[in-house]
């Protein structure tokens, strides 16, 4: 999974394709429970590019996108949000492919 660099690099990814973002930090437990099982649902939706969005260096882009709760995905196609998956609660493989599996094709 890439990782955010700028937001400018931001709104440049987002224009091509069908991109999700996970914003989570090294500090959040529940994003740790899941880290491991992210490089399979990549491989499994390689649709999608995945970008890690890292919550405290990047706080106004979850301020922007109401992101006040971690491990969350926001999916977008061609710079539009298309889906979103966004609350303070742990999420689970299954629940992440479930969301991943609703939005649209």
């Amino acid at each position: 999974m890439k990782n955010l660099e700028s937001e400018a690099q931001l709104n440049e990814i987002l224009q091509n394709g069908k991109t999700i973002l996970m914003f989570s930090a090294d500090w959040c437990p529940d994003c740790r429970i899941i880290e491991p099982e992210l490089p399979e649902i990549e491989a499994k939706y390689s649709e999608f590019e995945f970008i890690h969005v890292d919550r405290d260096q990047f706080i106004d882009v979850c301020q922007q996108y109401d992101v006040f709760g971690i491990p969350s995905f926001i999916a977008f196609s061609n710079g539009e949000e298309t889906g979103r998956f966004v609350s303070k609660d742990r999420k689970s493989k299954e629940e992440i492919e479930s969301f991943i599996e609703s939005l649209p094709q």
